[in-house]
């Protein structure tokens, strides 16, 4: 709750909706039906529809979704959500407890309150074990008065007094009542109540060492239970930061190099704060070697297709950059040719953006170039054109890509015996290409958070246990209410607060790992509980004087030693988790090896369902809150045009980086 805004302007609108008075009001006060002002940078406060204005919205922390998504009058913005930049007028829809923030939160609360505890193993071995242990006592006192009485020989045999004043039935009492307290001491459950504890304890601190904290015994007894994961797709399965992954040249190098067009591009990006346009900027610098571009001038912006910009000044950058690799290839012994900084100033005229913003500046997309685009939307990816002065030059592809190590993970976890299932409030298209690349064969696209937890809630029905994998406030309810919720540890405040286990270094693998940590942790609980069983099992006889025809005869003071070892027997075998590693990268991938090959699937290995499918109806959990998130993903859709896929993916199977396409030919050229 505190991500939404404390404050909110609320304007008064004249004739023409002109703005005649403007109000700083809490937001307790805002109202349905108001209008409210948001500047750049700042937060929509509440729910709504925009009236007036055209901008950019970062509702990543909402959605999940790193993509900023395209506003203009009508669409609708989520409270909490940041305007990136634009002024805009808000029509009020919805205000405090019906805002989806309020609505996300009212999930978490309702799954944290109906997840039932789990009863432990050891605390049901003890509410058996004591009461038995007290009949077993008194049995004992009654059986050896009654011997005492039948054959008094047995009892002095190995009770004899010194004493000669005291009477037989003195004696006989006295024996019974020293074996029944026997059974009592050497009988004490406390090895029994040390079992689980004490390897909870072990386990929980060996985990927050590898990087895994859990939050108590709760989830790491269940985590060896789990038999499905659904991981969430953005920022948990792939980074979350779109990436360059690839540049098609469309025009002859000897006509425009390779190095200008990086270096044009990146000047003209470096004006925009966009996430695309900040991972050309940083592409085009790390190519380059500098952090230094050329100027940019008469910016233009024009959400939903593109910028348009003068750049000038690029040569410095192109000379510093050859410089840089003249001087390498001269330390490497090879040589090195004088730099010439002499050259005349050019200015060029940039356009960046989708094919509409091309036509839009008359400039046509040949029919080649649009089946490059369309190959790399296939995959998830974002392709951009670039156009120099007038000529289309080149294509970037853009991706959010995938951890490097998700296809592991996910191929370790199905090894195991555990579905892995995908659902993400990207697109369809998106999320069938990322689960292609980890070997993921079921899809859920286009969720809403409720559906998130309407999905856990399903697989529980029919009684599987299953694990969340995200890093979203989108993500809280489903981690709530998971039987084991799992955050990534560089994921969002509310994300953390709702999970059960959190991994630290945003390491997929962690995931196989605390698995396999909680089924050692578990194995080791057992084996303490059937010591501590064994033990007893063979003390209270030897207590009870069953063996006493052999000679074994225990004193209480016995069996007080001997229920004391055991107590310290079973923290020593907790203690030997201590002794755990986490299975190494290498570890993960030789048996990866071992099992078979990981491949990538192919589209049609891939189920893909959108949102609940048929249960969408049905659902109870369709609220008005849910119809603005779905309006939200419609309207993020629109923020690449006709054919920008809203999300990313990784690089092609080729791992090439560049490309050449020179006349409707594509051939690949690596730099």
């Amino acid at each position: 709750m505190s991500l939404q805004a404390t404050e909110a302007t609320v304007v008064t609108l004249g004739e023409d909706n002109l703005i005649i008075r403007e109000d700083q009001v809490p937001m307790e006060l805002v109202q349905r039906g108001d209008v409210i002002k948001v500047v750049p940078g700042g937060k929509f406060p509440v729910d709504g529809k925009v009236l007036e204005g055209n901008t950019m919205a970062d509702e990543s922390l909402i959605t999940g979704e790193a993509m900023p998504v395209t506003k203009k009058p009508g669409s609708t913005v989520i409270a909490g959500s940041i305007n990136a930049h634009g002024s805009v007028l808000v029509n009020a829809t919805h205000v405090g407890n019906d805002t989806t923030l309020a609505q996300i939160v009212k999930l978490v609360e309702e799954a944290q309150m109906s997840k039932a505890p789990i009863q432990q193993l050891a605390d049901r071995f003890s509410g058996y074990f004591v009461p038995f242990i007290i009949i077993i006592s008194t049995l004992t006192l009654v059986v050896w008065i009654i011997i005492g009485f039948i054959d008094f020989g047995v009892v002095q045999k190995y009770f004899p007094t010194p004493n000669k004043h005291i009477s037989r039935a003195e004696v006989i009492i006295r024996f019974a009542f020293q074996t029944s307290i026997t059974v009592l001491c050497i009988a004490c459950p406390c090895s029994l109540g040390l079992a689980t504890p004490t390897a909870v304890m072990v386990g929980t601190g060996v985990a927050a060492q590898n990087g895994i904290l859990i939050k108590g015994g709760k989830p790491l007894e269940m985590a060896h239970k789990i038999k499905t994961v659904m991981f969430d797709k953005t920022g948990t399965i792939t980074h979350g930061v779109p990436k360059v992954m690839r540049v098609l040249l469309l025009v002859d190098t000897a006509t425009l190099p390779l190095r200008k067009v990086l270096a044009v591009v990146g000047t003209a990006e470096a004006s925009s704060e966009h996430p695309l346009a900040v991972a050309v900027t940083k592409y085009c610098k790390e190519e380059l070697g500098t952090e230094a571009l050329g100027y940019c001038m008469d910016f233009q912006a024009v959400p939903g297709c593109g910028i348009g910009c003068k750049v000038s000044s690029v040569e410095g950058v192109l000379a510093h950059s050859k410089h840089l690799s003249e001087r390498a290839t001269h330390l490497s012994g090879v040589g090195s040719v004088p730099v010439q900084t002499d050259v005349a100033p050019e200015t060029f005229s940039v356009l960046i953006g989708n094919r509409e913003w091309m036509r839009r500046n008359g400039l046509d997309v040949p029919s080649a170039v649009s089946e490059a685009m369309a190959e790399h939307e296939m995959r998830g990816q974002t392709a951009v054109l670039a156009a120099i002065d007038g000529v289309l030059c080149g294509m970037v592809a853009i991706a959010d890509a995938v951890k490097q190590e998700a296809a592991l993970a996910v191929h370790t976890l199905r090894s195991m015996g555990v579905d892995v299932v995908l659902i993400t409030g990207d697109n369809r298209k998106t999320a069938r290409a990322i689960a292609t690349q980890v070997g993921i064969h079921k899809v859920f696209a286009e969720v809403l958070p409720s559906h998130k937890v309407a999905k856990v809630q399903e697989l529980q029905k029919e009684g599987r246990k299953v694990a969340m994998v995200g890093d979203g406030i989108n993500d809280s309810p489903a981690l709530a209410q998971a039987d084991i919720g799992i955050a990534i540890g560089t994921g969002t405040d509310v994300a953390i607060e709702a999970a059960d286990v959190v991994l630290i270094r945003n390491d997929l693998l962690d995931v196989v790992a605390a698995i396999h940590l909680s089924k050692r942790t578990v194995w080791r609980v057992r084996l303490n509980l059937v010591l501590a069983l064994i033990y007893n099992l063979v003390g209270i006889p030897i207590a009870a004087g069953v063996f006493m025809p052999f000679g074994i005869v225990l004193q209480p003071w016995m069996g007080s030693a001997a229920m004391a070892a055991s107590s310290v027997s079973v923290v020593l075998s907790s203690l030997q988790l201590k002794c755990y590693k986490k299975p190494d990268l290498e570890r993960y991938e030789a048996q990866a090896q071992a099992q078979g090959r990981m491949k990538p699937l192919t589209a049609s290995q891939v189920s893909v369902h959108i949102g609940m499918d048929d249960r969408w109806r049905d659902s109870p959990r369709a609220t008005p809150w849910d119809q603005v998130s779905y309006i939200s993903q419609v309207s993020m859709s629109s923020l690449k045009s006709d054919i920008l896929s809203r999300h990313s993916t990784t690089a092609d199977d080729s791992g090439d980086k560049w490309s050449l396409l020179l006349n409707d030919r594509d051939e690949e050229q690596r730099i």
